[in-house]
């Protein structure tokens, strides 16, 4: 069910908007953040708000954007922004939004938790939230690793990334939360990457015009945590698309399309090692695993493909 708001405005937008300077110009997160240099998710977190607007509430589990809203009392924030335990981020939006909702107010609520709050400590709460149809917007920005303890491995970190927890290499496969979320038959779900903030922006306005619980994975470097120069951040996530480590689309009503971005990349797909030979997380990578992700990767891509074609 499409959530009534200005419906008339967003489908023009999605019409018009073509380059990333037609984006508004309002800031919701301001320059004296505490993020590290390069940070993508403050990038991530940016058009994620200027695509929201003013009438919302940002839930934050412990993660690195726990701390890059600065010390109190002062704050980087330009909305309400709830921070709340690691496992609590989507309990606590689900009694949010009921509360909105009661109260007759179509406030966006959205939870903005990293890779650990979601598909480790978080899940459960974010599971029970989509099974019971909440009405708000789940988003997982994914540095791959628990960036604001000092980079451990979770269950998004990529098979052979080095962390602090894993120095040798991780042995596992990256945890499939898409296909977890998928399981839940949700409106809209989608993947993006800092890399590219017009998709970015133009993901979170759709997901916002839907009623119940929307999903949206951002993928975002992160310059300590896999070791790459600062400078590089975009570069990185654009690489990531370019060799199909990780793919662009959006699934609405169940049916599956592949991004542009990510369209264009599978006709020209650049080798896996250009992504990873940058990062210092995967120094050292054995062939073998490299061998393992190339095959994940055709699996994958050959999956969606026959995904978004099937009617």
């Amino acid at each position: 069910m499409i959530h009534p708001r200005s419906l008339f405005a967003i489908a023009k937008s999605f019409q018009e908007l073509d380059t990333i300077a037609e984006i508004p110009k309002e800031e919701y997160i301001k320059k004296c953040t505490s993020a590290c240099a390069g940070c993508s998710s403050s990038l991530n977190l940016r058009y994620v708000l200027k695509a929201a607007g003013p009438d919302t509430v940002l839930v934050v589990p412990a993660c690195c954007t726990s701390v890059i809203q600065g010390i109190y009392p002062n704050t980087a924030m330009n909305i309400p922004v709830y921070n709340v335990a690691f496992g609590a981020a989507a309990a606590c939006a689900s009694g949010m939004s009921n509360a909105f909702r009661q109260a007759g107010k179509k406030t966006n609520v959205i939870v903005y938790a990293g890779d650990g709050g979601t598909l480790d400590i978080g899940i459960q709460a974010m599971s029970g939230a989509f099974e019971r149809g909440t009405d708000f917007l789940y988003i997982c920005y994914d540095n791959e690793a628990y960036g604001n303890t000092g980079m451990q491995r979770s269950g998004g970190t990529p098979m052979g990334a080095r962390t602090t927890t894993t120095p040798t290499g991780k042995p596992d496969a990256k945890k499939d939360i898409d296909a977890i979320i998928a399981a839940h038959d949700p409106p809209y779900m989608a993947t993006a990457c800092s890399a590219y903030p017009l998709d970015v922006y133009k993901k979170v306005q759709k997901a916002l015009t839907f009623r119940g619980p929307t999903f949206i994975h951002i993928l975002a470097p992160c310059p300590p945590g896999w070791r790459y120069p600062t400078e590089k951040t975009i570069e990185m996530g654009k690489l990531a698309v370019k060799s199909g480590m990780w793919v662009l689309y959006e699934r609405e009503y169940g049916k599956l399309t592949i991004s542009a971005p990510s369209k264009a990349a599978m006709k020209k797909q650049i080798p896996l090692e250009e992504y990873l030979a940058p990062q210092g997380r995967f120094k050292g990578i054995d062939a073998k695993t490299v061998e393992i992700l190339k095959q994940r990767i055709a699996k994958n891509l050959k999956r969606l493909v026959a995904e978004e074609a099937a009617p």
